[in-house]
């Protein structure tokens, strides 16, 4: 059984990129081996995740996101279902949000920054599917 997750959270020290370094390379290794893909979207200290595979391993690493002292805040935003993976090309992908152009942002958000507390999970699930067809999301790795 597939499922997908998103959730956001806060990450503790906005300015500490090593943790997002350390983050990013976490997931690139043990995601595999777990069956999870997926996609982190990361700006002004918000992030915006999601997460596919299987129900357990999705389920335990949403356990260990919760607990994890680099985030804080974290909300579940969305959990679904899921008859294929939409992110199946990445161990992780990521988005730069320096780089991004802003009025993606804004098309789903009452200002041109991320902000996943203020709209549904399903508005940022479609933030997350645009940012896809625009070719914003890079290390496919």
């Amino acid at each position: 059984m597939l499922v997908r997750l998103l959730y956001a959270s806060r990450a503790l020290d906005i300015n500490d990129n090593d943790a997002i370094t350390s983050i990013l390379a976490h997931s690139r290794q043990f995601n595999p081996a777990l069956g999870i893909t997926g996609i982190l979207c990361y700006g002004g200290g918000v992030f915006l995740q999601a997460i596919e595979g299987g129900r357990m391993a999705v389920s335990e690493l949403y356990g260990h996101i919760q607990k994890d002292p680099r985030h804080k805040d974290v909300v579940l935003l969305d959990y679904e279902e899921i008859s294929e993976r939409r992110f199946g090309g990445w161990t992780m992908g990521t988005v730069n949000l320096l780089k991004l152009n802003h009025s993606i942002l804004l098309k789903y958000s009452e200002k041109a920054e991320l902000d996943p507390y203020s709209a549904s999970g399903k508005v940022s699930m479609a933030l997350l599917e645009e940012l896809m067809a625009t070719a914003s999301i890079i290390g496919r790795a």
